[in-house]
């Protein structure tokens, strides 16, 4: 995983904490580490910033955006199918909300309409979507399996 190394001088001085935060907002970040650096007049702050996916947050910030393009689910999939995604959206917001993580890190939006393209209904289907382990499957499938075995038309 690649990383990112930023000092931030402890009188506040000078554009690295706007530095910092461009950074952490430019990308998926796996872990960030501080350390305050004693030195006098001369101490600072230490962060050492890793990211995800092998994409630093200056990749990032400097292509515009997000690497891949926003997707309109509502113009892909059907009228049922986009009801059923937006259950399962509204499902996964709830769990992240509770869990104090990205939605994201439950299931993508991708791997949401695949499971509803896909007509998932065993967690065997369910772990045969790109980016979906065991672990996932275990925390998460059995809710997800059962907004996707519900029938009906839109919410």
């Amino acid at each position: 995983m690649p990383f990112e190394f930023i000092q931030i001088p402890a009188n506040g001085q000078g554009s690295a904490k706007e530095e910092l935060n461009r950074l952490l907002r430019g990308g998926r970040i796996a872990s960030v580490k501080k350390e305050f650096v004693s030195n006098g007049e001369d101490s600072f702050w230490a962060f050492c910033i890793e990211y995800l996916d092998g994409v630093l947050g200056t990749d990032r910030s400097r292509s515009g955006g997000s690497a891949a393009p926003k997707v309109d689910y509502r113009e892909i999939l059907s009228e049922g199918d986009f009801a059923r995604f937006v259950k399962l959206r509204d499902l996964r917001k709830a769990l992240s909300e509770k869990e104090a993580i990205p939605a994201y890190s439950i299931f993508t939006n991708e791997q949401l309409a695949a499971m509803v393209t896909g007509k998932v209904d065993s967690l065997t289907g369910m772990g045969d979507i790109q980016g979906i382990g065991a672990a996932r499957l275990e925390k998460y499938g059995k809710a997800f399996l059962l907004l996707l075995a519900e029938k009906g038309g839109p919410a």
